[in-house]
């Protein structure tokens, strides 16, 4: 495994970058960064604003929530970020982002998915981004962190989430997620710009349809297709 200063300096870098990338204000976010080998996740502690972030913000967290090396809380996310690589860490996710960035939330706040428009979606994302179901009472009552977790799994059902590295949960915010922290990060922040072009199409054309299955294909797997011939070798 990583070693854990290594692991909470990824974590770290990650965090502070939603900042540098307008992609969040005042505490509204969280990274996570985890190790399958040891099954040790790393996030952010709770409710700590970005100014003056530090190494000591990041919090080490066992499989069943509970904190090895800090008189800190974690993320009050963390249930969420657990259950997710509970069932995507097997197929490569190694790191968790959670904001309330502003385009892609009003497309979560209106419990809609995000449609594939155009190109510049279909080179990160695979077919529209999901939105997930709305929670019911009991859910949100109980176990509502946990059940978060389990709604976003459901609404990926039949979704390879690497392909698709990102969700909308109604009512609420996105999720993305990635390899790497910085995979994380920049599906967040391509996910930001893609749901605000969305946005404008809608308004400017009301009756806008998604764009041809073939393109978006085309798009997505000449990047990160088996035979992918985008870039360099």
């Amino acid at each position: 495994m990583k070693r854990l200063d290594t692991l909470k300096r990824e974590a770290l870098e990650a965090n502070l970058a939603l900042k540098e990338k307008d992609l969040i204000i005042s505490t509204w976010g969280n990274v996570s960064v985890y190790d399958p080998d040891s099954g040790l996740m790393i996030i952010k502690a709770s409710g700590v604003p970005y100014d003056g972030m530090s190494i000591d913000d990041m919090v080490v967290v066992k499989p069943d929530g509970s904190v090895i090396d800090s008189a800190k809380r974690p993320s009050s996310d963390t249930p969420t970020h657990l259950y997710l690589y509970r069932h995507f860490a097997k197929e490569g996710v190694l790191s968790i982002v959670h904001t309330h960035s502003q385009y892609a939330t009003i497309w979560a706040q209106s419990c809609l998915p995000l449609p594939c428009y155009g190109t510049t979606h279909a080179d990160y994302f695979h077919g529209p981004v999901p939105c997930t179901r709305e929670m019911s009472g009991e859910e949100i009552e109980e176990r509502y962190e946990e059940n978060t977790g389990k709604v976003i799994v459901e609404a990926l059902e039949e979704t390879n989430p690497i392909h698709t590295s990102a969700v909308l949960v109604a009512s609420h915010g996105p999720f993305t997620w990635g390899k790497t922290a910085n995979d994380a990060v920049f599906h967040a922040e391509v996910l930001e710009y893609v749901a605000k072009m969305a946005l404008f199409n809608r308004l400017l054309t009301p009756a806008i349809e998604p764009a041809k299955q073939t393109l978006s294909d085309k798009h997505y797997f000449r990047k990160f297709g088996p035979l992918a011939y985008y870039g360099q070798p």
